[in-house]
């Protein structure tokens, strides 16, 4: 680790190291001071038992009341001593005066140790300093047929003999305490390696600097970010995409599944099936959004998936009215031509002398467009909306279609934002041009806009084929249309205009047998007349 800074894996396997050898340390001086009280509780009973047993026997008493009692007593003791592989066996008087011992040059000298105990009649075990280093001992009293203590009996085992015993055992307990130590060192081993796989190796400073740069830069990029775990729960939402998909900033997200969040239906379907999605369009109530959603793993192993979202509803406005204005310019371009053609006829006649007939053909051109022009200024005050519904009478004319708009038409400006009005009658307008466009004469179209009761009414008919009535739903759903290579957008930003403002739709069979779409769209209060 010289060089750089230990990783966190490196840090873990040290601080276990250090942790498991402190345990297996107290553990191994614990299990010792253990063995070696229990050593010496043992060596307690042990002396005690040797000592009884002496003191009880027959030989002993007679050998105490006899002139020489160190004859008898001597190798007795001795015999005992070596059968019981103690480490002495002294039998004395009441003054003391030992009558055995291991070193016969003891015999005669007074015993040392604590003996009162015994002398009044009960027997004691005590740790002792003796002639031969410290002991454990016992001392017992001799007792004559009257219960009069005639002599004392003590046997011991030196503490070094207790020692060297529980040396002897010390290298299972060495054994133990290494294998402990070596399965230790091998788990923390193994848990650090795979700590240092998961942590690839960086120590805390650099994963809270990885955080904290990782953190800054996801809430702080211009698209909207949404992390979805192979569990399908949300493990990010960066502020860009809260705000993208109207998500409240202090709302809780992380860890929750995907279906208990308020997202729009197709972005939830999208994010449930899995499938790799790019330049996806999604509208929601306020936007259109573009999401690219891409699934990500390691090793082989599934993480989840990664969706990111672009507001496109700007561009979605402006690629509409630029659709809007492209055929504007189509239908004039072909008004142009339609005109020339009927200038040259006019211009014809004059010269041929014919001049009454010039005069009629140019006045009815211009009354028919006039008429029309009349018609829908006369009817729709809003300007936007009025030069849409010119612009399509133009468009459906060059295809053969005609549109008229009824005259019981009333709308006034103001009463809806315009870009709104132009998205509904625009896109129905288109529909029902699609609808008919294909179909045989007569091709009809008829719009009727009005505010009503506090809502604004557009309707719009058409003569096409008509709409199977199980189809209704999918009509305003994203990607949905009769058309093979359609995207069907145009009712899906109906529908969306219709969520933005708490409207709502209607479509039922014509009586010619084409399709009735009507819209209903709430004035607001402060607008409504």
């Amino acid at each position: 680790m010289t060089g750089r800074k230990w990783s966190i894996a490196g840090q873990l396997f040290a601080l276990q190291v250090v942790v498991v050898t402190l345990l297996v340390a107290a553990a191994t001086a614990g299990v010792a001071l253990v063995a070696r009280a229990d050593a010496r509780e043992a060596a307690r009973m042990e002396v005690l038992a040797v000592a009884e047993t002496v003191a009880r026997s027959p030989e002993v008493a007679a050998a105490l009341r006899s002139p020489e009692p160190s004859a008898t007593l001597q190798p007795y003791a001795e015999s005992i001593r070596r059968a019981t592989h103690t480490d002495f066996v002294v039998v004395m008087a009441p003054d003391r005066t030992r009558y055995s011992h291991r070193d016969p040059a003891q015999i005669g000298r007074p015993f040392i140790g604590e003996i009162a105990p015994a002398l009044a009649g009960r027997p004691i075990t005590v740790i002792n300093t003796g002639t031969l280093g410290e002991s454990v001992r016992s001392v017992v009293p001799v007792r004559d047929a009257d219960g009069r203590v005639i002599g004392l009996v003590s046997v011991g085992i030196t503490t070094e003999a207790i020692n060297r015993e529980l040396l002897a055992k010390s290298p299972v307990l060495v054994a133990a305490t290494a294998a402990a130590l070596a399965l230790a060192a091998a788990g923390s081993w193994l848990l650090s390696r795979r700590l240092r796989r998961q942590t690839h190796g960086l120590g805390p400073a650099q994963m809270t600097r990885m955080y904290e740069y990782y953190d800054a830069v996801l809430h702080s990029v211009g698209e909207g970010l949404v992390v979805v775990g192979p569990d399908l729960r949300i493990a990010l939402v960066n502020d860009e995409g809260r705000r993208l998909l109207g998500l409240p900033a202090d709302e809780p997200l992380v860890d929750r599944p995907v279906t208990e969040v308020d997202l729009p239906p197709a972005l939830t379907e999208l994010i449930a099936t899995g499938h790799a999605a790019r330049d996806e369009l999604i509208l929601t109530a306020e936007r259109a959004l573009v999401a690219n959603l891409r699934r990500t793993g390691t090793g082989g192993r599934a993480m989840g998936t990664v969706l990111t979202l672009r507001d496109h509803t700007e561009l979605r406005a402006l690629t509409s009215e630029l659709d809007s204005v492209r055929g504007l310019t189509e239908a004039l371009r072909s008004q142009a031509h339609e005109a020339a053609n009927r200038l040259h006829t006019v211009l014809t006649l004059v010269e041929l002398g014919r001049t009454e007939e010039a005069v009629r053909l140019a006045t009815e051109e211009l009354a028919l467009a006039q008429q029309l022009t009349d018609q829908v200024v006369g009817a729709i005050t809003e300007p936007a909306l009025a030069a849409l519904l010119l612009g399509k009478s133009a468009q459906a004319a060059e295809r053969g279609v005609e549109l008229t708009v009824d005259p019981a038409s009333r709308l006034d400006v103001g009463t809806l934002p315009a870009g709104d009005l132009l998205t509904v009658v625009g896109n129905l307008v288109d529909n029902a041009l699609e609808a008919v466009a294909a179909g045989e004469p007569p091709r009809r179209v008829r719009v009727h806009v009005a505010e009503t009761a506090g809502e604004v009414l557009v309707e719009v008919t058409d003569s096409g084929t008509g709409l199977p009535p199980p189809r209704v739903v999918d009509a305003f759903r994203r990607g949905w249309s009769t058309k093979a290579s359609g995207r069907g957008l145009g009712l899906a930003l109906v529908a969306q205009v219709l969520a933005r403002h708490g409207g709502r739709h209607e479509v039922a069979a014509a009586a010619d047998g084409g399709t009735v779409f009507r819209v209903r769209l709430p004035v607001p209060a402060e607008l409504s007349s």
